[in-house]
């Protein structure tokens, strides 16, 4: 799903509301800091031939809280979602994200999820299939069997370590059309 640079503040993607000159590799959402179940999602953007490190790439973020709801927010007249983030990778491919573990809201039956959105330069920012979680109970082995059968590679792996949840998500950015 590409999403387009509107030229309508109001009604552009908000992966195109960062300033260029503060995006760095690391970014952390708000409110990290003052949650319980903190999280770093890292890993490496690859261009389309699966081995070389993406450099310059804008990736973004955004997901809903620990109860799985989305805190809403208002600025100059726009709404957004308020647990987000951008980071642009390093010439490595680099990138790490500090968040926290989104909740489900189980009367919609979802599942616990990050939305990503990846921006190379010179193109149309485009909708990364969601982020979820191997450890949510709602994400079944039937669901598990049908995201690999149509090679969807979402499901993110995570460690504790130091108190921290970590999950390592490289990417492979799309081939040209």
């Amino acid at each position: 799903q590409e999403l387009t640079k509107d030229s309508d503040y109001l009604t552009r993607h908000a992966i195109y509301d960062y300033d260029a000159n503060t995006l760095s590799n690391t970014d952390s959402v708000p409110d990290y800091e003052s949650k319980s179940e903190r999280f770093k999602i890292t890993g490496t953007i690859y261009l389309s031939d699966g081995v070389t490190p993406a450099k310059d790439v804008v990736l973004y973020i955004e997901q809903p809280d620990e109860k799985g709801n989305y805190e809403m927010k208002k600025h100059d007249g726009k709404r957004y979602v308020h647990h987000r983030a951008w980071v642009k990778t390093d010439a490595d491919g680099r990138y790490t994200f500090y968040t926290f573990m989104p909740g489900n809201y189980h009367r919609r039956g979802e599942f616990k999820h990050i939305h990503p959105v990846v921006k190379e330069e010179g193109k149309q920012a485009y909708a990364l299939d969601a982020f979820l979680f191997d450890s949510d109970v709602s994400l079944s082995n039937y669901c598990r069997k049908r995201l690999a059968k149509k090679g969807i590679d979402n499901v993110l792996t995570i460690e504790e370590k130091d108190q921290v949840f970590v999950a390592t998500k490289d990417i492979v950015l799309k081939a040209d059309a």
